[in-house]
């Protein structure tokens, strides 16, 4: 029986709002270079307020993903959480536009506004995010459809969300119905300062919980804290059957019921590595929903996230599927 949606994602349903910035700026506002910071309402205003031609986008890291893999033709669905104010449903519309279905309607009443990050990119590529949580961090298990987890082939978790316990409470929900439902789930680790905070729970999700997890070296290295790459790796293998790691130029290691693919990648300069994360998932998600080997599923990663990361924006402005084509993956 074909099921609705190959992936559904959940997560922060979050407007990036870019601006360029050089790095005396940066000081000046009392941004740290190249991290992901939360920040209250009050902050959030005065950052937007000191933005030069700004650019709005849909976007939070899961719905990112989603947006390149619907660009490639997937059927998708984003579980996610905004008001209905102008920002949310500028952004429920701009999912539906980009061909994902954005299931939950935007909320009325007094709830907090739509999610937004503002950041700036800084002339050698590096991004430095500042986040408003607003409503998207209230997603909990009543915002899970049970016929949307149960009708995906594969979803997909951004550990992001996993601050609250009812983001954890959405997580379990939505991976155990789509699991029982014959499915797949994983999570994106997102952020180390995000392990930093729940390590116990995070390991406990990715023992009991998920079919496979995705993260940068950094990332995976969080899990455990011993320093050493390889032992990492190598222990999230044996607690997951599909571990995916990142290693920026150093390319990608992936270890699939025991059996370890390395794929070397061409190192390029960033003009934006906004969405490098985001599209290397959207990349091995479509390779993983449509069947293919690890070794074409990340390879399929590494086209998606290098499209992105030649441009401003965390999504893609390129036919990623002609450039898979380019490369023989398709």
């Amino acid at each position: 029986m074909t099921k609705r949606y190959q992936v559904v994602g959940i997560g922060n349903a979050i407007v990036d709002v870019l601006s360029r910035a050089d790095d005396s700026f940066l000081e000046l506002m009392g941004i740290e270079k190249g991290i992901m910071q939360l920040v209250e309402r009050s902050r959030a205003e005065v950052l937007y307020g000191a933005m030069e031609n700004r650019v709005q986008a849909p976007g939070g890291s899961v719905a990112n993903t989603l947006a390149g893999i619907g660009a490639l033709g997937l059927r998708t669905g984003f579980i996610g959480r905004v008001h209905d104010d102008a920002l949310g449903r500028f952004y429920a519309e701009a999912m539906e536009k980009d061909g994902t279905r954005f299931v939950n309607a935007p909320v009325k009443g007094g709830e907090l506004p739509t999610s937004r990050s503002m950041i700036f990119v800084s002339p050698d590529g590096e991004r430095s995010m500042n986040t408003y949580l607003g409503i998207s961090a209230e997603l909990g298990p009543e915002d899970v459809a049970e016929d949307v987890a149960a009708e995906a082939e594969i979803v997909f978790l951004e550990g992001y969300l996993f601050d609250k316990d009812k983001g954890k409470d959405a997580f379990i929900r939505t991976a155990r119905t789509c699991r029982k439902a014959g499915g797949m789930a994983g999570i994106a680790i997102s952020d180390p300062f995000c392990v930093e905070r729940h390590r116990a729970d995070f390991l406990r999700l990715i023992e009991h919980e998920m079919d496979y997890v995705i993260g940068n070296e950094a990332e995976i290295r969080s899990l455990y804290q011993n320093d050493d790459l390889e032992s990492d790796l190598a222990a999230v293998a044996a607690i997951c059957p599909l571990v995916v790691c990142t290693r920026s130029g150093d390319g990608i290691s992936i270890v699939r019921n025991g059996v370890r693919t390395d794929i070397p990648v061409t190192r390029i300069v960033p003009v934006d590595a906004t969405g490098a994360g985001d599209q290397f998932a959207a990349g091995f998600l479509y390779g993983l929903a449509t069947g293919r080997d690890m070794e074409t599923c990340g390879r399929m990663g590494a086209v998606a996230a290098s499209e992105v990361i030649s441009h401003m924006g965390p999504r893609p402005e390129a036919d990623v599927g002609a450039l898979m084509r380019a490369q023989g993956l398709l």
